[in-house]
């Protein structure tokens, strides 16, 4: 990447955040405030699931309504086997990784047989007949969820139990998947899966099953979705059926939609702005939501493109300033050949 193009504000204000995102363990035990390393770790977590969605949604055009099957999945890939006593990390992982790439495979062959309004309701059916599954398991704490004794134990001595290693590796995870969506962007893989989105037609005439990039697509979705199931259980220590409600689906929608559909950064920028401006409101009003939903949709009409698009209108004339100009026209007079 050239210099010119690393200090557009499009590239350059995600690589400060995070720069900054890296240093809040460190500004909030030196003023005492450790909510904050959880409420950013929450943030890490969603943008993590909303880079998953956006890869189904802003690159292949899927209206997935329900990826939250997917969190949910990977909740209780963490919260089954601790019942019994397992806390190894990497089972949990297999799992996660398993169940989640199994029924995203499952439910991306059935859905996208359909289009529209149909695929946005079947992927909603599944995420709802999971949430009923696991309300069913009384053994497991039915509707009431599960409490996570042991959390996630890998090698070493790393535990996601605690706090400043989960967040360092929701942050190492979201900056690794990051840079695998920039480069999977540019890939033919990406570029199949871009024009599938745009016309199908076009991408079966030249030789490419534009179902079959979807439906790759979709299933590496569920499974990067079910990673950030898995983070999420060890923050909360608990694993719940709400995880798995169609209202999640639908912020993880508005997550990528506020951050810019298609684009890299934008779920990070969409997650961060979704969970601020909610967490800013809670603590002026217990009646947050009447500001917030008007609010929502005022941020999503004035910023077309999402706030990746605000940022990409600050760099043409930026742009425009570093183009070289133009050599000086030669005039022709009248009366001259």
């Amino acid at each position: 990447m050239s210099i010119s193009k690393l200090m557009r504000p499009a590239t350059l204000v995600p690589l400060i955040l995070f720069a900054g995102l890296l240093a809040v363990p460190i500004l909030a035990q030196a003023a005492g405030e450790l909510f904050w390393i959880s409420f950013f770790t929450r943030i890490l977590i969603y943008a993590i699931a909303a880079s998953a969605l956006n890869l189904a949604l802003g690159f292949g055009g899927l209206v997935s309504f329900g990826h939250a099957l997917f969190l949910g999945l990977g909740s209780y890939a963490v919260a089954l086997p601790a019942a019994h006593g397992i806390d190894s990390g990497w089972l949990h992982l297999l799992l996660s990784l398993g169940v989640c790439s199994v029924v995203a495979l499952a439910v991306g062959a059935i859905s996208l047989r359909t289009s529209g309004m149909s695929f946005i309701m079947i992927t909603l059916a599944f995420a709802q007949m999971g949430y009923f599954l696991l309300v069913s398991l009384k053994q497991y704490g039915g509707d009431d969820g599960l409490a996570i004794a042991t959390t996630s134990r890998f090698a070493a001595g790393v535990d996601l139990g605690g706090s400043l290693t989960l967040y360092g590796s929701a942050w190492l995870l979201l900056a690794l998947l990051t840079g695998w969506i920039a480069k999977l962007r540019q890939s033919p893989f990406g570029m199949a899966l871009r024009g599938a989105r745009q016309n199908a037609r076009r991408v079966q005439a030249i030789g490419l099953a534009p179902r079959r990039v979807q439906l790759a697509a979709f299933v590496l979705s569920g499974a990067i979705c079910g990673l950030a199931g898995m983070l999420l259980a060890n923050m909360n220590a608990y694993a719940s059926p709400s995880t798995l409600a169609w209202t999640v689906s639908g912020d993880l929608i508005v997550m990528v939609v506020l951050g810019g559909m298609g684009t890299v950064f934008g779920p990070l920028l969409g997650a961060l702005a979704f969970l601020g401006v909610e967490e800013w409101l809670k603590s002026y009003t217990e009646h947050w939501m009447i500001i917030f939903g008007p609010l929502i949709v005022l941020m999503a009409l004035l910023g077309r493109g999402g706030l990746i698009g605000l940022l990409q209108r600050l760099d043409q004339p930026l742009a425009a300033k570093a183009a070289p100009a133009p050599p000086d026209a030669v005039v022709v007079q009248k009366g001259h050949v």
